[in-house]
């Protein structure tokens, strides 16, 4: 009784502790949200002159992360709608609508009147009624400066049928969020966590939410079981069954005056409804244990639903706290989690072989679902991180680390070998680079994966590449749409006067078509040493080497370290001999 007693008080102080901070950021958030008010509504002024439906082909989107990317429930296509890009002074936020036809590998942009303000973070979620709906809820407005933000809570419903939006005013519902999930389950869609913040402070939410499909009505669901601490950015997937399952996340919390501790959650949870189909489901959670090869700790990954009763976990990012500085290592790996096992694994690609090959060597011939079976049940070994370095045109030398398990190291060797031995030479897999904050979806049991983000020093590449896979078959990336490097812009804060807000918010089209000219001519003006017929990179950097070092030393000034600028030219002699072989 006395234990009980404690934890009763301690739950009792941790609630009201929880709530007087709500009330702070409510207070102080109330007087951002107030400003950005304003420059919503006029942006909304913008859209209220659409008065008809117009879809047209168009290029694909621009770069941009944290939008959603959703499979239509009847068509081949997928949709895409908001997200938000910063180009290093302003951030960009999008309530754009794009159609991705999967048969024609082409685009359409959707213009419809009386949409969504302008978001990103927000959640998408697809209903297959009526022609099918796609709902939306929450997300956040930045100020282009990004210093203020605006948390939406309100909810929308595309009718994809006759493409219409439609708000749905009801009380009861979430407050305004952003980095929460949203899963359509049974007739309702259930929202969990996520998180609100002003300029000075913030807060992360674990409550569970319903919205009831049939009756339009929200209701707070309290479960019974102790449930995950307040999170954002959490794995959130629907069981055939009709329970939740959530795992990992983010989260801080203020140690000390303007200071924050980030918290990388690893832990799972059921939340099952207990006596289904009567009037009011009772919820209880529990906590999960999965065996397995769980995914490194991580946030920013993208989650969709494959085939096989599997949830999928993409991509990501680790940021390690340094002296001075935060790195991040990004990810590009795929993670699947069996709800009917209870059992996460990697999933590695399989390279199509022969049967005659494989009795050659002496192996017989298995079926796929037992090179499932094997991939799974094999003992985890040491994890390999491979590095790569890539020049960009600027100068910038981005350091991608990818972290692949002992079982893809191994298996990647012995096919590398068997290749040899037959006289094939292979070139490296095609794969997305690592990212965060990608848009995925799974239509026919193929995972497409759009856009997204990585770092390096502090500098942001926004990512507007499309790749899919094949998730029965496990054999190959494609890629879709390949990455333009002339939509790449970073301006420092000293580069460019102040602009507009209203225009640098719409997406600057016409200042990104100026840059491309700007990039096209400087690279008139600058002929690189050629690559002589033969010359192999080491016999290539051999013979320009001063020249490389020359060109890297005017990019990083003469303040750069011998030794970084030594790195960068041989960096930048690489990957123009591979650009030209």
């Amino acid at each position: 009784m006395g234990k009980k007693g404690k934890r009763d008080k301690k739950g009792k102080g941790a609630e009201k502790t929880a709530a007087k901070m709500e009330k702070k950021v409510s207070r102080r958030a109330k007087r951002d949200e107030e400003d950005l008010e304003a420059l919503i509504a006029e942006f909304q002024s913008l859209d209220a002159k659409k008065t008809q439906v117009i879809e047209s082909s168009c290029p694909p989107p621009s770069p941009r992360l944290n939008g959603s990317l959703s499979a239509h429930p009847e068509k081949d296509e997928l949709i895409l709608f908001g997200g938000e890009y910063f180009n290093g002074q302003k951030t960009y936020l999008y309530n754009d609508l794009y159609i991705y036809n999967i048969r024609k590998n082409s685009w359409s942009k959707l213009e419809i009147p009386n949409p969504p303000p302008r978001r990103c973070a927000h959640q998408a979620a697809v209903v297959p009624s009526a022609g099918g709906q796609l709902w939306i809820f929450g997300g956040e407005f930045a100020s282009p400066n990004g210093e203020q933000f605006y948390h939406y809570k309100d909810l929308w419903v595309l009718h994809l049928a006759t493409k219409t939006w439609e708000q749905i005013k009801a009380s009861g519902g979430p407050s305004g969020r952003s980095g929460h999930r949203m899963v359509a389950c049974k007739r309702q869609l259930i929202i969990f966590g996520g998180f609100h913040e002003s300029a000075r402070d913030y807060i992360y939410y674990n409550d569970v939410y319903a919205f009831n499909l049939d009756s339009f009505t929200w209701s707070k669901l309290a479960p019974a079981g102790i449930g995950p601490a307040p999170r954002s950015g959490c794995q959130m997937t629907a069981s055939p069954e009709g329970s939740i399952i959530i795992y990992g996340g983010y989260s801080k919390q203020r140690i000390k005056k303007d200071v924050d501790k980030g918290t990388l959650h690893t832990d799972m949870f059921l939340l099952k409804a207990e006596g289904v189909g009567k009037e009011e489901d009772r919820w209880t959670w529990s906590r999960l244990s999965p065996s397995g090869v769980k995914p490194p700790p991580r946030s920013g990954f993208s989650v969709a639903v494959g085939p096989g009763n599997r949830s999928l976990l993409f991509g990501g990012v680790h940021d390690e706290e340094e002296e001075e500085s935060l790195e991040g290592d990004f990810f590009n790996d795929l993670y699947c989690y069996d709800m009917g096992k209870n059992r996460w694994f990697p999933a590695q690609l399989k390279a199509p072989k022969s049967e005659k090959r494989k009795r050659r060597r002496g192996k017989p011939a298995e079926s796929e679902a037992a090179g499932d079976e094997e991939m799974e049940q094999r003992p985890p070994q040491g994890p390999l991180e491979i590095v790569k370095e890539v020049v960009t045109e600027d100068g910038t030398v981005m350091t991608i680390k990818q972290v692949i398990s002992g079982a893809a190291e191994e298996k990647e060797r012995s096919e590398s070998e068997e290749e040899e031995e037959e006289g094939g030479a292979l070139g490296p897999p095609v794969e997305p680079c690592p990212r965060s904050n990608a848009m995925v979806a799974v239509k026919h049991g193929v995972l497409f994966v759009y856009g997204g983000m990585f770092e390096v020093g502090d500098r942001q590449f926004t990512l507007s590449d499309l790749h899919s896979i094949d998730l029965h078959r496990m054999e190959e990336w494609k890629v879709l749409l390949e990455m333009d490097p002339k939509t790449q812009e970073w301006l420092e804060e000293s580069e460019s006067d102040e602009e507009d807000d209203v225009e640098g918010a719409e997406g600057g089209e016409e200042e990104e078509e100026s840059s491309e000219e700007e990039s096209e001519d400087d690279e008139g003006e600058e002929q690189h040493p050629a690559v002589e017929s033969g010359e192999n990179p080491e016999e290539y950097l051999s013979r320009t080497e001063q020249y490389w070092i020359k060109l890297a030393r005017s990019h990083m000034g003469p303040e750069a370290k011998e030794k970084k600028v030594l790195k960068v030219a041989h960096a930048m002699a690489k990957t123009f001999h591979e650009g030209s072989v």
